[in-house]
């Protein structure tokens, strides 16, 4: 791998493990400390590879330096030793230059679960946290956040900003949580992480790569909860499985030209078996005791759509799921995409009925799935659904889906 490929590489992969370890270490009100090391790392290491070529272990080398510059930084910075000393772990003097900074596996994992506890902090709001999470836990620039949310880089600056000073006015302490502090959080932590694959399983953007980024970064996440045995709980697992059988179809739902392709449309040979096997394993995972959360639930109606064969059975199971879902915490679009189970299990007539009482008239998904229920029963009305739902898109990938549709229509009259 050439250095334009593996700076990038090693920046997505290393980044947030070494500012997490470097943040553990200075404390909630010195982050920014730790990221202007960590950013001045990697420029050191494409300055200095592109001179004398990629050390033989470059990410040994990357934890090397960056533990360099960080006793650096200590013995010269006079305002940081008189004003951090006494926030530094262990109670180490500064002017020590063997100050532990420990890149083990152990601390860095130690450290990563400690961030994401701290990121997840219900002080701050469900898109200040998913925004600081993807900058601090991973590595993510304003610039694709900003792509992510289909916002300006101004907004987002400034909300990562304000998620930052607003855990530091709370003093929040960068520290492993206590089994109490994890039972107490663990959902709003699940929450974060869940929002943070479905920013980029249901992403309007266009940027592909980004969006399986995202998705692959909250698995990555998860997998670090699954690996505390203080936080591999039923739920863990569950959202685990939840994203594995979502993402086992990734390659197979998005064309191309970046259109989303709907699952009854899928080339099923697309399919990851590999990641579907996983999903079963962290479902089966998940079983264990008596909790039953939304993420159990999500998980297997996501199973259930791995099954290639188009049953009877198959519906019956995602419906009665989508029934419990919508007891245990309803939304307007779960009720929706219940009632396209409910049309293949009953009818679409019953169907229409339950979908229309949603009334859901600022949705395009709403009309583009009354203009699908109503496809062979009413053409004209079918047409006018579609009609509203390509005025209310918002997406040229979506706009081009409903055109289709139109298309197909029309050519049958």
């Amino acid at each position: 791998m050439e250095n334009k490929e593996l700076i990038p590489h090693l920046f997505r992969t290393e980044y947030q493990k070494i500012v997490s370890v470097l943040s553990n270490l200075f404390g909630i009100h010195h982050i920014e400390i730790a990221e202007d090391i960590v950013s001045d790392t990697f420029l050191s290491a494409s300055e200095t590879w592109a001179i004398k070529g990629t050390p033989d272990n470059p990410t040994a080398w990357l934890y090397t330096v960056a533990k360099n510059k960080t006793k650096n930084y200590l013995k010269r910075n006079t305002l940081f030793e008189t004003k951090v000393s006494a926030e530094i772990k262990y109670n180490t003097p500064l002017n020590n230059p063997e100050v532990d900074i420990d890149l083990s596996d152990q601390n860095i994992a130690d450290s990563q679960l400690a961030m994401i506890f701290t990121v997840c902090n219900p002080c701050n709001s469900n898109e200040a946290q998913i925004a600081l999470a993807l900058n601090l836990l991973c590595g993510f620039g304003i610039s694709e956040i900003s792509d992510a949310f289909l916002s300006n880089k101004e907004v987002i600056y400034k909300r990562i900003n304000r998620a930052k000073e607003k855990l530091k006015e709370e003093n929040i302490k960068i520290q492993n949580p206590n089994i109490t502090e994890i039972k107490d959080r663990i959902n709003t932590v699940l929450k974060t992480i869940y929002l943070i694959y479905s920013e980029g399983y249901y992403s309007t953007s266009q940027n592909t790569t980004l969006r399986e980024d995202l998705c692959a970064e909250a698995m990555r996440l998860t997998y670090l909860l699954i690996g505390n045995k203080n936080t591999n709980i039923p739920e863990t697992n569950a959202l685990m499985a939840l994203m594995c059988f979502h993402s086992s179809r990734f390659e197979a739902r998005t064309a191309e030209n970046g259109e989303i392709i709907l699952y009854e449309n899928q080339n099923q040979s697309l399919w990851n078996q590999e990641l579907i096997d996983r999903g079963m394993y962290f479902l089966s995972k998940s079983s264990s005791g008596n909790t039953l959360s939304k993420y159990h639930l999500e998980a297997g109606i996501a199973y259930w759509h791995t099954l290639r064969e188009d049953t009877a059975e198959k519906w019956q199971h995602i419906l009665e799921l989508y029934n419990n879902l919508i007891i245990l915490e309803y939304s307007p679009i779960v009720a929706l995409n219940r009632t396209y189970a409910l049309s293949k299990v009953k009818s679409k007539k019953e169907a229409i009925t339950e979908a229309e009482k949603l009334n859901l008239t600022d949705n395009h998904f709403y009309y583009s799935l009354l203009g699908n229920l109503y496809t062979d029963l009413d053409t004209k009305k079918a047409l006018k659904q579609f009609e509203t739902a390509l005025s209310l898109a918002k997406t040229s990938a979506d706009k081009n889906i409903i055109r289709r549709n139109i298309e197909q229509l029309s050519s049958k009259n």
